[in-house]
């Protein structure tokens, strides 16, 4: 499984859940055009699931799917016991674990890579389920059980990181300024779905 293959399964899957995503998963959802009632969290690395956590309380009657990283959890772990603590029976946690930071680019080893077990660690924060998936037809089929399940439910995504693509012959292009812009566009945008379809 790769991350496009997995992020397709929860665009098919979500309905009208308001869908927050950061990293490779942000990129992955722009190829599926899935923008309706969506937020990215990206320039602010590590705070899908903080984001996505102040969606879900603000909106109860609305389920909200966060679609994390890796790199991205370990920047903000403590969300897990923030998440777990509130206790949002509306809140679909899911990390794309490729075991690297800036996948497709540098590729860069996560610290204790293979070591770090999240679904664990989101079960001791106080998540009502927690799971791990490698593979796709696995995921596919289980996607409508998770999501019909009382949250906050953890999903753990073991996917086959991209290539990197950047080396000294292939310097970094430079980041277009709408990385930068783009979460407040988006959230004009869902604040206007959510009135529009309350």
């Amino acid at each position: 499984m790769n991350a496009f293959s997995a992020c397709e399964v929860i665009a098919r899957a979500r309905g009208d859940a308001v869908l927050v995503a950061t990293m490779g998963a942000m990129l992955a959802f722009d190829q599926l055009k899935a923008d309706e009632g969506r937020i990215s969290s990206v320039p602010l690395m590590g705070g899908a699931a903080p984001l996505g956590l102040g969606i879900a309380l603000a909106q109860p009657k609305r389920k909200v799917v966060v679609v994390d990283g890796d790199a991205s959890l370990l920047m903000q772990l403590g969300a897990l016991v923030v998440v777990g603590g509130q206790q949002p029976r509306n809140f679909y946690h899911f990390v794309i674990n490729n075991g690297v930071q800036f996948a497709g680019m540098f590729n860069l080893p996560l610290p204790a890579k293979g070591r770090v077990d999240f679904p664990g660690m989101a079960r001791s924060a106080g998540y009502a389920d927690a799971m791990t998936f490698s593979e796709l037809d696995s995921f596919s089929k289980a996607i409508d059980r998770i999501l019909a399940a009382p949250g906050p439910i953890f999903v753990e995504l073991q996917v086959v990181a991209e290539p990197s693509t950047y080396a000294t012959s292939s310097p970094q292009k430079e980041v277009p300024d709408r990385q930068f812009t783009r979460m407040a566009e988006e959230a004009t945008r869902l604040s206007a779905f959510l009135q529009h379809h309350a």
